[in-house]
């Protein structure tokens, strides 16, 4: 069997669709790779709430701003000053920059992993961007899932 990584965005989901995809995918940590986890707009995913959340139904929450975009990446790509494919090139070399492959073992810690952000869908995600470049620098053969 595969080696397994997660990933979930929280927009267009009630409480009770991302805790079942959570749960129906045995996740046993969530690892939040958004910038910023405090805006009012979170709903329900807001740092605190999130984190008590993730506690009634035993899974482990940690916030790593390390696999988030800068500042600058994201506002970049929002404003349409770059396209999705300079934000992919910004986002990977801000990776390999950062030695997130060095880190994997850290992240991964035997667990069912799931990254977090906020974007509905993975096509347009950094979640993707960085489940692929963990499954490029890993010696195990790792398979994507995205949960929805």
């Amino acid at each position: 069997m595969n080696f397994q990584i997660y990933t979930l965005g929280f927009s267009k989901k009630s409480l009770r669709q991302f805790v079942d995809f959570l749960q129906e995918g045995n996740i046993n940590r969530l690892i939040d790779t958004r910038l910023n986890n405090t805006s009012q707009l979170s709903g329900f995913s807001k740092k605190g709430d999130l984190e008590y959340i993730m506690e009634l139904v035993n899974i482990d929450y940690r916030h790593d701003v390390s696999l988030a975009p800068t500042e600058e990446i994201l506002t970049s790509y929002k404003k349409k000053a770059i396209t999705w494919g300079e934000y992919e090139k910004h986002y990977i070399e801000l990776l390999y920059k950062r030695k997130i492959e060095t880190r994997i073992p850290e992240i991964l810690e035997d667990k069912r992993v799931c990254f977090l952000c906020s974007e509905d869908k993975p096509h347009h995600c950094h979640r993707r961007l960085l489940a692929e470049y963990i499954q490029n620098h890993i010696d195990k053969k790792v398979d994507i899932v995205h949960l929805f």
